[in-house]
């Protein structure tokens, strides 16, 4: 390829990925610091318009529980990605019911509710659990090390579980204490991990921690910087023209112009490396490459935060006692497993229907003892006892493997407590229940923007399929950016040696 090929695909691309990579970079330092902006919210009026709330979609509806004992007015808890909110068996009207629950929308994603034999309502958010007594919510703190993000709550008689993402959490009454266990690893553990998560804590830096963070913020600020500088060697000629046009000189425009292109062609340089890696690493984490990442395991890397002696890290989802077995099923990101006990080794489960990578989002047991099992990959009815999974809107018997990232009906939410199944849908949420106006802009934590900015699904002018394949087009653009920049450095470095060892 001639020299000036390379200089104008280096150009044309740097400009319109300009904006962004800005926002990549931007979103990147801010999803690697969550609780430094936990309590900030975001206005979904200043979203696209898909992102408001609409027939409990968007994840605004996950399940609900009946309470016991309480007045019709509001036997009922809706709960889901904003919050929970009480009704009646009719639907309406219905109320707020967050009081004492942090005013960050992050802190009001609640995974899992449930009451124990004494009345004791409890709640999981992602980043606590909460007990609901005087008319409004108090944080349970756990045992110590119980510091990380919780995907479920659930009880049988008067035991109490909190599952977290790594660990399980048992109380008794009278529920002010909590004991951590580590569940065992199943048999045949061989300690290798998801490559789609080593990939992921790649990324981000967070595999190394603290200082892997800051330096993978460091490679945003290079980023930010090299397109500040790009732009500037693109406009700065335009204005010196200008300006010679005019009859001025210009001086101070002319030092600037120069700046940026010493620095924004050493700093590329120097970063190579680390911006190919940064570039590489997040065109991995999407579609279509997301799918064989996450179906490939391989060995942890040693002196990580993925080489810890807990098999299960970062993988438990959810916990459902099965009344029929007699026996635990503990759903993970490796699948399905029974134990007699919470104590006791894990067995895989065969014959598990289909799950999406992202999760369970509907797990229950139904009166003849069959399973309801939903996420992003359809909803399933799942007999355990012969291994049969049907689809619950056809009756087509499942194909067993796992699901895509999002089948055709992606479900996120379900009930069965208004007197008719109300299964709600990501996107197209639910007729089922009517949703009252003032839920639709119920604020989005600023984290969560910036998770929807940086896998460009903000995007949504380019529609549906656009916005799932835009980091793998994004990604190879930025990457063939990176590539062309270097590129042309070293053609010219070669064809004039001597000026380039010039200050």
């Amino acid at each position: 390829m001639k020299a000036a090929t390379w200089r104008k695909h280096h150009k044309w691309f740097g400009l319109l990925l300009t904006l962004f990579v800005l926002m990549f970079c931007v979103s990147g330092i801010v999803l690697n610091h969550r609780e430094a902006v936990s309590s900030v919210n975001v206005s979904r009026a200043m979203l696209p318009d898909s992102y408001r709330f609409r027939n409990w979609n968007n994840g605004l509806f996950r399940s609900t529980l009946v309470r016991s004992g309480t007045a019709e007015a509001d036997s009922i808890l809706i709960f889901g990605n904003s919050g929970i909110f009480a009704t009646n068996a009719a639907g309406s009207p219905i109320k707020d019911f967050n009081k004492g629950l942090p005013s960050g929308a992050d802190f009001r994603q609640i995974k899992g509710m449930t009451t124990t034999p004494d009345g004791s309502l409890f709640a999981a958010g992602q980043f606590g659990l909460y007990r609901h007594e005087g008319g409004r919510w108090h944080e349970c703190p756990l045992s110590a090390g119980g510091h990380e993000r919780l995907s479920d709550v659930v009880s049988r008689g008067d035991t109490l579980v909190v599952v977290g993402r790594s660990f399980l959490y048992v109380s008794l009454p009278p529920y002010d204490a909590f004991q951590r266990y580590e569940v065992p690893p199943p048999p045949g553990y061989d300690g290798k991990v998801s490559l789609f998560r080593t990939v992921w804590l790649l990324h981000s830096g967070e595999l190394f921690g603290t200082v892997g963070k800051l330096l993978a913020d460091a490679v945003a600020l290079v980023l930010i910087f090299l397109c500040l500088t790009g732009l500037a060697c693109w406009w700065m000629p335009k204005r010196l023209r200008r300006l010679k046009e005019l009859g001025r000189k210009g001086l101070g425009a002319l030092r600037f112009s120069r700046f940026s292109f010493r620095w924004h062609d050493r700093v590329g340089r120097y970063a190579f490396v680390l911006l190919v890696f940064v570039a590489v690493t997040g065109w991995s984490l999407r579609p279509p490459l997301l799918i064989p990442l996450a179906l490939t395991d391989v060995p942890a890397l040693p002196g990580t935060k993925l080489a810890g002696s807990n098999a299960w890290d970062d993988k438990l989802r959810m916990l459902r006692f099965d009344e029929a077995a007699g026996d635990w099923l503990l759903s993970t990101s490796d699948g399905m497993y029974a134990l007699p006990s919470l104590t006791a080794v894990p067995q895989k489960v065969r014959n598990a229907p289909p799950v999406s990578v992202m999760g369970v989002n509907v797990f229950r047991q139904e009166a003849d003892g069959r399973w309801l099992v939903g996420s992003f990959s359809g909803l399933y009815r799942w007999n355990r006892q012969d291994g049969v999974s049907t689809d619950y809107f056809t009756g087509e018997r499942a194909v067993e493997e796992s699901g895509p990232p999002f089948g055709k009906r992606a479900v996120s939410g379900y009930s069965g407590d208004f007197g008719r199944p109300i299964v709600v849908e990501y996107t197209t949420g639910t007729d089922g229940l009517p949703q009252p106006e003032w839920l639709s802009e119920l604020p989005m934590s600023l984290w969560n923007v910036a998770q929807e900015v940086h896998t460009g699904r903000i995007y949504t002018f380019l529609g549906s399929i656009g916005t799932l394949l835009f980091i793998f087009f994004a990604g190879g653009a930025v990457l063939w950016c990176i590539i062309t920049g270097y590129r042309i450095r070293s053609r010219k470095k070669r064809q004039n040696p001597v000026e380039n060892k010039k200050p």
